[in-house]
């Protein structure tokens, strides 16, 4: 084993797969001459060179067309965004080409393509800066979500989604690149669409995903102190999600919190609640609580910032909630 940042592991399976691979190339705004602006690819240019590892203009939709057309004819790009606030310049093509070219094409053309970057906030950077468009993407058949939450998570599906045959959304958190962890010396892969039980408990499921999940550890661990048992699943991939571990989970403790770093409305949360409602009504003891952001753009004062986004007081207020404590 070794530790390793989560920059660190993201750089690793890039260039795993790029040695393996000759197909495989980066482009993004500073992902060569500046080693990246979250310094994710550091030393690839220097590796691969200048024609695998591409700095491109501030253009998303320009350059997700390019890379599209690429993947569309044997190559497989991987795109970063600096953050995915800005690949709303280029959705157009994420969502009218790359999710759908195989369908339309009558299987004639795939599109094996990474779209990655940061999501969510990232402290007081404004309202343009700090969104989380996992549940925009994922509503979207053709696309894969995956939002790692840990160093040891994101290079194993890191790898898999750069050998995947479909367009594959990775999303980070900019408050992770520095997260250490021991991951393995070896190579290993992590199949997409699998959850993860971090922690087993008896009293009460958390499902959560990416940076947040860490307010769920939080709470745990104070609830622990109490004698209240929480399990907390860790979705790593939004779509396709892995319906049958939450139902597993809720079917054993009998109470679902959904914490989530997004707005409320048409929320991944909303998904999850719907699907467990409709399979594991009688199993549930109370009704199922979801934690989000507020329903507003993201503040920029920290102490409106403080009271947008959901904390461990939240998870442990909901879960005493579904416990009628």
């Amino acid at each position: 084993m070794k530790t390793v940042q989560f920059r660190e592991a993201i750089c690793e399976a890039m260039s795993e797969e790029m040695r393996r691979d000759e197909s495989i190339y980066l482009m993004g705004e500073e992902v060569a001459e500046y080693n990246g602006a979250y310094k994710a690819s550091k030393g690839m240019l220097d590796e691969f060179g200048e024609k695998r590892v591409i700095d491109t203009p501030i253009a998303e939709l320009g350059f997700a067309g390019v890379a599209i057309g690429s993947a569309m004819n044997g190559n497989r790009p991987i795109v970063e965004y600096m953050t995915f606030n800005f690949s709303l310049v280029g959705i157009d093509q994420i969502i009218n080409n790359a999710a759908k070219i195989r369908q339309m094409s009558g299987g004639q053309f795939n599109c094996p393509i990474v779209f990655r970057g940061p999501t969510a906030s990232a402290g007081q950077l404004g309202a343009t800066h700090s969104q989380a468009f996992e549940n925009w993407f994922a509503n979207t058949p053709g696309l894969k979500v995956i939002v790692p939450s840990n160093p040891y998570d994101a290079k194993g599906l890191l790898k898999a989604a750069i050998r995947d045959d479909d367009p594959v959304i990775f999303m980070e958190s900019e408050q992770m690149y520095g997260d250490k962890m021991e991951i393995p010396e070896g190579e290993y892969i992590i199949p997409i669409g699998v959850a993860d039980i971090k922690r087993e408990g008896t009293d009460v499921t958390i499902v959560s995903f990416g940076k947040i999940i860490k307010e769920a550890y939080k709470a745990a661990d104070e609830l622990a102190k109490e004698n209240i048992s929480v399990e907390i699943i860790d979705l790593r991939t939004v779509r396709p999600m892995d319906h049958a571990a939450i139902l597993a989970s809720v079917k054993k403790t009998n109470r679902l919190v959904v914490l989530e770093e997004a707005w409320p409305f048409a929320s991944v949360a909303s998904e999850i609640t719907y699907r467990i409602q409709d399979e594991a009504f009688d199993y549930l003891d109370a009704p199922i609580k979801r934690i989000t952001t507020a329903d507003t753009p993201a503040p920029y004062s920290p102490v409106l910032l403080e009271k947008w986004i959901p904390n461990h007081e939240d998870v442990i207020k909901a879960v005493k909630e579904v416990m009628y404590i």
